[in-house]
């Protein structure tokens, strides 16, 4: 399928001085004293602002294919930081397609303890690092190379009806439950609710294989809803996004998940990079790439099967997995808590590029 992809997610970064709600509390920016540090998804946005128009996908090569990615997040202070307390999602992990062929992640200023490395709930990497020395910037720059193979090719014909996976789904006491099952729950951003379930009802009709219905609904939210940057912000949830029509990848994969789980199946939010691609002739910009979010849906067959509603098509070897959860909530790339910083100016630069590329052909771009 020959069509524009969009890279970034990501909302709208509140001004100085706005209150952000994150883990039940308000914290205001541009305030002294301490504060909840601003999420990544916030800072790419303006980022994402400065990205040129997404060409065409081109079909990938034949066989693995090795990625590097390269993804810096800087935060200016215009007041010192006193204390700070950061937790990082930024290291990707290996899937039946991809492979993690080597990750580091720089922290400048250095924290004064070493960097405490552990897995959440859901498998992925979660790095902490704290600063208790007075400081005006901060820095997290993430490197990695990834080897991705083409996904299995799928029957959607032959996938279960889509009853039998909500039936798989329910509680029955004294019966092993799939691992699946806490991602049919809602959640913060994709909330169970009646509008939900009735967007995607009539696609899935009684006895329709579970991997056709959904890949109806992929292309149902790909063409009904608008992608514009900066017209939603870090807090839209499902229902919110389905009312405006319009939003970032980030609410295309809320809605998505929503209305899958509203049906009782589940669906768990992936969060990435995705390959674009320059204009013919021209080299690749450096810095000038995006964050991704799509869905995975589960199939009792096949496992989890991941889809793209941002653009319509089947998660591919362009896809670069970095960490999956419930919603965005559990996999925001960066956040913190600091003392003191005032108001932060945030700037994002992301570069995914292809290790076979000839060294020098992407000029600086800024995000």
């Amino acid at each position: 399928m020959n069509q524009p992809l969009r890279p970034a997610d990501d909302a709208a970064v509140p001004a100085s001085g706005q209150t952000q709600t994150q883990g039940g509390q308000a914290q205001t920016h541009g305030s002294p004293g301490q504060r909840q540090d601003q999420d990544q998804a916030q800072d790419q946005a303006q980022a994402d602002a400065t990205l040129p128009p997404v060409r065409p996908r081109r079909p990938p090569p034949p066989g693995p294919r090795l990625l590097q990615v390269t993804h810096e997040t800087c935060y200016d202070y215009d007041a010192p930081v006193e204390v700070a307390h950061h937790s990082a999602w930024l290291r990707p992990r290996d899937t039946e397609v991809q492979k993690v062929q080597r990750w580091d992640l720089q922290i400048d200023p250095l924290p004064e303890s070493a960097v405490q490395e552990s897995k959440d709930a859901f498998g992925n990497w979660r790095h902490g690092f704290s600063h208790s020395r007075v400081h005006d910037r901060l820095t997290v720059t993430s490197r990695f190379q990834v080897l991705l193979t083409t996904p299995p090719q799928l029957d959607d014909a032959h996938s279960p009806p889509w009853e039998e996976a909500a039936a798989a789904l329910r509680y029955r006491a004294g019966v092993t439950q799939p691992e699946a099952v806490e991602f049919v729950l809602p959640s913060q951003f994709a909330p169970h609710a009646p509008e939900l379930a009735a967007y995607a009802h009539d696609l899935f009709s009684p006895g329709r294989p579970l991997l056709q219905g959904a890949q109806a609904l992929m292309t149902r939210v790909h063409q009904r809803m608008q992608y514009k940057p900066h017209s939603t912000d870090v807090a839209t949830n499902a229902l919110q996004a389905l009312a405006q029509g319009q939003g970032v990848c980030q609410d295309f994969a809320h809605l998505m998940i929503a209305a899958l789980r509203s049906l009782g199946l589940a669906a768990r939010y992936v969060s990435g990079y995705l390959l674009t691609h320059p204009p013919e002739g021209q080299p690749r910009l450096v810095g000038a790439d995006a964050r991704h979010a799509w869905v995975a849906v589960w199939c009792p067959l096949h496992g989890w099967v991941a889809l793209d509603p941002t653009n319509d098509v089947r998660v591919g070897q362009d896809h670069v997995t970095l960490a999956w959860g419930r919603d965005y909530a559990d996999v925001a790339p960066l956040r913190g808590v600091i003392r003191g910083g005032g108001a932060a100016l945030a700037s994002v630069a992301v570069t995914v590029q292809p290790v076979d590329a000839p060294p020098g052909s992407g000029t600086s771009a800024p995000a």
